[in-house]
């Protein structure tokens, strides 16, 4: 059997291990320590927010803005229908109701459309969101200015789900700078990584202080460990920032890397009748942190679980597109926004969609095998 290709593997940069050395020369085991500090002043010196507050996930960042938000039982909160479940999530853990949004075609994110209507139905029942949801899809960034422009038009905060996003930039600012919160994931299968691991950022930096207080449990100013809040369990270890900080420096290239993976792809296949690769936004700069694509059915003979079969078959890892969060048993009877009468768009786009191979840390060879593979079945 061939080596297995992975659809993103983890890339260390080599640079890790001295800040892990650091951590264990010095005895900062245990969460928090001078590398969390430092991981949260460089993550926000590259996303020019004015704070970061590392977590241990991306979704404990995500909970952690809500409640900063004053989400509680009883309340809304509206989120994007095409991505990971881990976006919505936190709005269950907190007791209030998920809406979902459609996508739209050009970015594959929220639809300013569907959201504009949901809005407009939300404030003649007299309930607005407590907050909106807008995720960026595998690194593409959603059209945050219409979006941000219909929030505040009803003085809804945005967090700003950038877990897929870190190193694109919206109109030249960085993703996840541009809501009210941003939040990254370094999960093993993220463009850096920490093995598991997350952030958020702001410039509301007394909010950022509530949250590492939220997140070491809600411990009081005492001398004793007094409580009179709920808190969580949800700092990053000094050990994992270590592995973060040494994975920032190279992000630039990793994003370079992951536009090559997809340029050659476009360059292979681009031009296979049926094909459509996830567009990128005019004035946006994605970083492609996966190649995904849909194959239209009128046209191309194959579908997107016969083609991850064929090449499972061959030790290469596909992925579909997620799954829309308004179709999952978990969210059922929960309301969603289409993003016009005539479709949906987040499920064509489950449908008819396919992620490929996209490692950092895959070679030009190994491409080419997939490639190969590719094109002998969607040329049939």
């Amino acid at each position: 059997m061939t080596k297995r290709i992975f659809l993103s593997s983890p890339h260390m940069s080599g640079n890790e291990q001295k800040y892990i050395n650091e951590a264990f020369e010095t005895n900062w085991i245990a969460p928090l320590g001078p590398n969390v500090n430092a991981f949260e002043e460089e993550l926000a010196t590259y996303t020019e927010t004015q704070g970061a507050a590392a977590t241990s996930s991306g979704t404990a960042a995500i909970h952690l803005a809500l409640e900063l938000l004053g989400v509680e039982r009883g309340d809304s909160v509206f989120c994007s229908s095409l991505t990971f479940v881990a976006s919505a999530n936190p709005i269950l853990y907190l007791g209030a109701d998920p809406v979902f949004i459609d996508s739209e075609e050009e970015t594959w994110n929220m639809s300013p459309v569907a959201l504009t209507r949901a809005m407009e139905e939300a404030k003649a029942t007299g309930k607005l969101p407590k907050a909106v949801i807008v995720v960026n899809l595998y690194g593409q960034s959603a059209k945050m200015d219409e979006l941000m422009t219909i929030c505040d038009g009803y003085g809804v905060p945005v967090i700003e789900d950038a877990a897929e996003s870190l190193g694109s930039l919206y109109k030249g600012k960085k993703s996840g700078s541009l809501g009210h919160y941003g939040i990254y994931s370094f999960n093993g299968n993220k463009i850096i990584t920490t093995s598991g691991g997350g952030m958020l950022v702001s410039n509301d930096v007394d909010a950022l202080a509530r949250s590492r207080f939220l997140a070491t449990q809600a411990r009081d100013a005492a001398p004793h460990y007094q409580h009179s809040t709920v808190g969580y369990n949800y700092r990053m270890s000094n050990i994992l920032a270590g592995v973060g900080r040494a994975q920032l420096e190279v992000l630039d290239e990793r994003v370079k890397a992951k536009r090559d993976v997809f340029d050659r792809y476009v360059e292979a296949l681009g031009g296979i009748e049926g094909v459509h690769f996830m567009p990128e936004l005019e004035g946006t700069f994605s970083n492609r942190w996966l190649t995904t694509l849909t194959l239209d059915p009128n046209i191309v003979k194959i579908t997107p679980y016969e083609l991850m079969d064929v090449l499972e078959a061959e030790n290469m890892e596909a992925r579909p597109v997620w799954k829309p969060l308004h179709l999952q048993p978990l969210f059922e009877g929960c309301r969603f926004y289409g993003h016009d009468e005539e479709s949906v768009v987040s499920e064509r786009l489950f449908e008819q969609g396919i992620c490929l191979p996209s490692g950092s840390n895959m070679t030009v060879e190994e491409q080419e095998r997939v490639i190969a593979v590719l094109l002998s079945e969607l040329n049939r």
